[in-house]
């Protein structure tokens, strides 16, 4: 595996702990972007058995955004370069192979909510706070990422007003978060992903690459895709095992993950 300077790795049982870990805040430099998209786009070099991953941050918070000293020293000639690497990072775990579920305290700001809506989905603190101080430091960038998780008017009023929004009350108006007693966080977040690590490795790495492709779907559209993959699982010998250990009340026994099983095929 790779050496990471930003990021802080464990993986047991199949669950992966990924910490950001770049005091004070965990703000983002262009290396720790770099990191992130590495590690995200190839998570089996954390390991063979990896199934699912939980993206935390080190200290009192999750992330403030990206490092202020990048955009003091961002023109029009060198912005380009530097969004690139911003966006790469976002979508690698966005698209990562492996379901993502972040799990955030403290503050999730700018660059950092957009990190935190990239995940599959969030359980977040009591007073956790998330915000788009985007206009307070003059540029652009978060309020589709967002969208993910907020409505729309939510999402504008967070853009327009840069005003940080805790958890509860985030979640009150709509924002798609769990939100948790603080000291149970890392615990609710490994519980999801301990859920989702006792399914078949191949099924929800499929799924993960399903639920990615229709999510701007249609109606329609989409349910014919997932369709699609239901018919190709029925001939997986871990689609049967599932229906087996279900109907006997019992855990079910799966494969090791099939590589050769992806939407591309």
């Amino acid at each position: 595996m790779a050496d990471f300077k930003s990021l802080q790795i464990d993986c047991k049982d199949g669950i992966a702990i990924v910490t950001l870990n770049r005091p004070p805040v965990n703000a983002f430099d262009r290396n720790m972007y770099m990191e992130v998209k590495n590690l995200f786009n190839d998570p089996d070099q954390i390991g063979p058995d990896v199934r699912v991953i939980v993206l935390r941050g080190a200290g009192k918070h999750f992330c403030g955004g990206s490092d202020l000293e990048g955009f003091k020293a961002m023109t029009p000639e060198n912005a380009a370069e530097r969004q690139w690497h911003v966006r790469e990072a976002f979508f690698a775990i966005q698209f990562c192979p492996l379901p993502v579920v972040g799990a955030v305290h403290g503050v999730a700001l700018g660059a950092g909510l957009a990190i935190a809506a990239s995940c599959d989905f969030v359980v977040a603190a009591e007073g956790a706070r998330f915000g788009l101080p985007e206009l307070t430091v003059g540029v652009m960038g978060g309020a589709r990422h967002l969208a993910r998780l907020a409505p729309q008017p939510l999402v504008r009023r967070m853009f327009f007003t840069s005003e940080h929004v805790e958890a509860r009350a985030f979640a009150d108006a709509g924002g798609a978060v769990v939100v948790c007693p603080a000291a149970e966080l890392l615990e609710r977040a490994r519980g999801y992903a301990q859920k989702i690590a006792s399914f078949s490795p191949t099924a929800v790495r499929l799924a993960k690459q399903v639920l990615n492709r229709i999510e701007n779907m249609d109606i329609r559209s989409g349910y014919e895709f997932e369709q699609r993959f239901t018919v190709r699982m029925s001939g997986h010998p871990d689609s049967k095992e599932a229906v087996r250990a279900f109907t006997e009340r019992r855990p079910a026994i799966y494969r090791p993950r099939d590589p050769s099983w992806t939407i591309e095929v």
